[in-house]
């Protein structure tokens, strides 16, 4: 019979690993149907990636059966019983030590040169790729397309069936990029450019997340690709380069945007036509065509009037740590601020 104190370590342990197990299967917080799953690859990027884990897990998975199955047999034939002589020793025989030595040599090459041939693909973009940027923030992602002109945050739009090149850095501290069915993790680096490249073989939206921790709202630091047809992508780029239309004066929007150009958004904040933030200044999300995105908060959460309103009325509760400050908004104002918002389409 087990004694007390072994049944209680062995029960602790138990309690250990269901716990992580049920951490592992969590989804991420706040967004329904959005798993990080980097077994469902949805592009050729993530799919060379998936060619290389299966291969590589099956080989480790018989190297641990083996060496698991040696030590148990060794433990159970050879252990110590009464009138038993020592086993004979095989210390010193050449050919078994060469053999357990080739062997694990052959196995980590086997490993090693089409990890090292995925490596190098995914290194390097392919001739006519599609260039975006891609820069982190505390605690949100930039983007900008520099052949249209476009500057955007949160959601990355891109073209299905089409090889992207993503140009990354970091404005602040080291983040990394994570869309895990499109493609493995990238560093952002301050100050250094790394690359990545993303391609998507159907539209749809790939949801991802910074994998490397940056403060106090990395968990909540969220990514979004949504991949197109070439048709709507074209529609998209023109909907983005259009300036955003004014409210009239004596309606709610209007009321808002004398909030958002008096109540000190605009420190921060950039919306096309209507003002422009100083050079060196604090970069806060571009919002010209804020609607389109679907998320807001870093797409922390996705969008609803309610969640704007929530988030607008006190920003660091909502994301601790937030450089977006509570700014002491009445009802009212926050109500004419969506309701503007909401027009940036």
């Amino acid at each position: 019979m087990m004694p007390p104190v072994a049944r209680s370590r062995l029960l602790r342990l138990l309690q250990l690993a269901a716990l992580g197990l049920t951490l592992g299967a969590c989804s991420v917080i706040g967004i329904p149907d959005s798993p990080l799953n980097s077994l469902d690859p949805k592009g050729p990027f993530a799919e060379r990636i998936d060619n290389l884990f299966w291969p590589v897990f099956w080989i480790a998975t018989g190297v641990f059966v083996l060496v698991e199955g040696a030590v148990l047999v060794a433990a159970i034939v050879f252990r110590d019983r009464k009138d038993r002589k020592e086993p004979r020793q095989i210390h010193g025989n050449n050919k078994l030590e060469i053999l357990w030595t080739v062997i694990p040599a052959a196995i980590l090459a086997s490993i090693a040169v089409p990890t090292f041939q995925a490596v190098f693909e995914l290194t390097e973009c392919g001739e006519g790729a599609y260039p975006v940027e891609i820069i982190g923030h505390q605690w949100w992602f930039e983007y900008r397309y520099p052949a249209e002109s476009i500057e955007t945050a949160n959601v990355l739009v891109i073209p299905a069936g089409r090889e992207v090149c993503a140009s990354m850095t970091s404005e602040d501290v080291i983040h990394n990029y994570w869309v895990p069915a499109l493609n493995g993790k990238r560093y952002l680096v301050p100050g250094q450019t790394t690359l990545l490249r993303l391609q998507a073989d159907e539209p749809g939206v790939y949801w991802g997340q910074c994998a490397e921790f940056c403060g106090l709202s990395h968990s909540l630091m969220r990514a979004q690709v949504r991949a197109v047809t070439e048709a709507e992508f074209s529609d998209w780029v023109a909907a983005q380069q259009a300036p955003p239309a004014t409210p009239a004066e004596g309606t709610p929007a209007g009321a808002g945007l004398e909030v958002f150009l008096n109540r000190g958004c605009t420190q921060c904040h950039n919306i096309d036509t209507i003002n422009e933030i100083e050079q060196g200044a604090f970069n806060g999300p571009d919002l010209t065509h804020f609607m389109d995105r679907g998320v807001i908060a870093g797409a922390y959460k996705e969008y609803s009037v309610d969640n704007l309103k929530t988030w607008l009325a006190n920003p660091p509760k909502e994301k601790p740590g937030s450089y977006m400050p509570n700014l002491g908004l009445t009802q009212q104002e926050i109500d004419d601020l969506a309701a503007f918002l909401e027009t940036l389409t």
